[in-house]
């Protein structure tokens, strides 16, 4: 097959730099994002405290630092800022390698921007909605027979944000695996055959969460929710015929 007609030879060092200023775009596009959206933290942390945790209104946040409430504030605009770079570092690849796509995988690639954009939000709100709550009352139920618990400012955010922007990235699986088979990169046949693999490769990833979950009730849910993913895309390749 020919190579595409806007297909340009280029040194490595250019195209090097060119991929430095997409990533430096994505980045400024994050940050941003995160500044506009600093202002309106403080009654947004108000809201996910109080939905997340079981009688969270009953519930006071405890901070132990000057600059923890400030900390937290920028952590929840970052999350804004993650959510919004996802599909911006879609489109920036997209335009990075433009030049080397047919006009048809340029279409597939296009489309795949504003569904990274729906992915991310359905991944947030799922560990928002269904995860946290879940994991949170669990939390508690598990430590009041013995003790009371006061929950740190920082160090709950730190949970909630991590879970909700690490299942904002899990949500692109496929988005990644669909654009892979429609560029030609792999199979869906592939991907099955060695699909033990990629199940041992989501558990190993999922259970980074063991340093801020000893219980193993957030790696799990993780896992398990990579692996629906997975299985769920390539049966809906199968069902599609692709």
């Amino acid at each position: 097959m020919d190579a595409p007609e806007s297909d340009e030879e280029a040194p490595l060092g250019e195209h090097i730099e060119e991929m430095v200023t997409r990533l430096g775009i994505v980045v400024a596009i994050a940050a941003l994002v995160s500044i506009v959206v600093f202002p309106v933290t403080k009654p947004l942390i108000t809201w996910m405290w109080n939905y997340v945790l079981p009688g969270g209104e009953a519930i006071d946040p405890r901070v132990y630092q000057p600059l923890e409430l400030i900390i937290t504030q920028v952590k929840v605009a970052s999350l804004a800022g993650l959510v919004v770079a996802l599909p911006a570092f879609v489109y920036e690849s997209y335009v990075f390698m433009r030049p080397g796509l047919y006009r048809n995988e340029r279409r597939y690639y296009l489309a795949s921007v504003p569904t990274s954009l729906v992915l991310s939000v359905v991944g947030v709100l799922f560990a928002f909605f269904i995860v946290l709550p879940y994991t949170m009352g669990y939390f508690q139920s598990y430590t009041e027979p013995t003790a009371d618990v006061a929950f740190a400012l920082g160090t709950t955010f730190n949970l909630l944000l991590l879970v909700m922007g690490y299942l904002a990235v899990v949500f692109q699986i496929p988005l990644f695996i669909m654009l892979a088979i429609m560029l030609g990169v792999t199979t869906r046949e592939w991907l099955e055959s060695r699909r033990l693999l990629f199940w041992g490769a989501f558990a190993g990833i999922a259970f980074t969460f063991s340093a801020i979950d000893p219980t193993g009730i957030v790696p799990v849910i993780v896992a398990i929710t990579m692996v629906v993913l997975f299985e769920g895309t390539l049966a809906l390749l199968r069902w599609t015929g692709n």
